[in-house]
């Protein structure tokens, strides 16, 4: 799954949820959807590479 569709899902699931534990959870898995997002962005723009440096 395209990962700006899975956080739009996980905004939506957010919005939705009643229970705190529910919350929590999505909002972890929201947290590192968007951390990853900005590890591939980073990486597509030269900023940042996963290679070592030696």
């Amino acid at each position: 799954m395209p990962n700006e569709q899975h956080i739009e899902e996980l905004r939506a699931e957010l919005r939705d949820a009643t229970d705190r534990a529910e919350r929590h959870q999505i909002e972890a898995e929201l947290e590192l959807a968007l951390a990853e997002r900005e590890v591939m962005l980073a990486e597509a723009e030269g900023r940042y590479s996963s290679e070592p440096p030696f």
